[in-house]
């Protein structure tokens, strides 16, 4: 079973790297018109029609099993292990771009975590409030100039941009797991991307719960949000029809606290 969901996914990547590789080539002469954004909409929407049945008939029943199987203190383990590998990537994403703070920070939590946090099952530098830098091979093809078009959206996988396609599979393919273990210990390394597979599917599957019924095209909500938040990620002030601004609330800053009647009579006050 476990090597099952390991290789459907990793043939999934191996779609995803394909179909984005061929299509950024093909998208980098798109305008920025609506169309520029998503030109491919019909497949897409097939494509999403096809993964709502997968998420809710494979990958919820498989995240339900999950759960009820390894305990919550498992789970974080799991999860540590793989955000570990993130932070590696993400410091290698943001030494190139030369966002040194954010790579010392991330190589910071990699060699904590790595060293005195068993290969990364415990977050000893989140508990340090070691911040994590975020950055990817996505926003790293951005800063080096890779247009992010055209719009994707992959089954089990979700949103993505042409861009963010292949700097995904490019993480895939030179992940730590694969270098480190190979063909040396397959049953290891698959029991390895099961895990890591069903972790993903969980955090799709939570999304989709936040979501819930929004009372709009779900397609084009996801779209929309998608491309904002890459968008801003990357610093890229536009994206086709997209535009951001100051006040782009990037989903993670704090709103402050609303002003009560008696904050605004003291206000007044002399």
């Amino acid at each position: 079973m476990k090597r099952a969901i390991s290789e459907m996914f990793r043939g999934c990547f191996a779609l995803a790297f394909v179909f984005a590789t061929l299509l950024t080539l093909g998208g980098c002469a798109t305008t920025g018109t609506a169309e520029g954004d998503d030109p491919l909409e019909p497949l897409n929407r097939t494509m999403y029609a096809i993964h709502q049945p997968l998420e809710n008939y494979v990958a919820r029943p498989v995240v339900e099993v999950y759960e009820v199987i390894v305990p919550g203190i498992g789970r974080a383990i799991i999860n540590n292990f793989f955000r570990n590998i993130d932070d590696l990537f993400s410091g290698i994403s943001g030494l190139l771009q030369g966002k040194f703070d954010k790579a010392g920070h991330d190589f910071g939590r990699v060699i904590i975590n790595t060293g005195f946090g068993l290969g990364g099952l415990i977050d000893f530098a989140s508990d340090a409030e070691i911040p994590r830098g975020g950055e990817d091979l996505g926003l790293l093809l951005a800063h080096w100039g890779v247009g992010p078009r055209p719009y994707l959206f992959v089954p089990l996988l979700g949103p993505m941009t042409a861009r963010d396609g292949v700097g995904m599979a490019a993480r895939f393919y030179a992940s730590p797991v694969d270098l480190a273990l190979g063909n040396n210990n397959v049953a290891l390394r698959n029991t390895l991307w099961g895990l890591g597979t069903v972790d993903l599917m969980a955090t799709g599957v939570y999304a989709s719960d936040l979501l819930g019924d929004i009372g709009l095209d779900s397609y084009t909500f996801i779209r929309g949000a998608y491309l904002q938040r890459r968008a801003y990620l990357s610093g890229e002030t536009k994206f086709g029809r997209l535009e951001l601004d100051e006040d782009y609330d990037d989903g993670y800053s704090v709103p402050p606290p609303s002003e009560t009647s008696q904050d605004k009579q003291e206000r007044r006050e002399p």
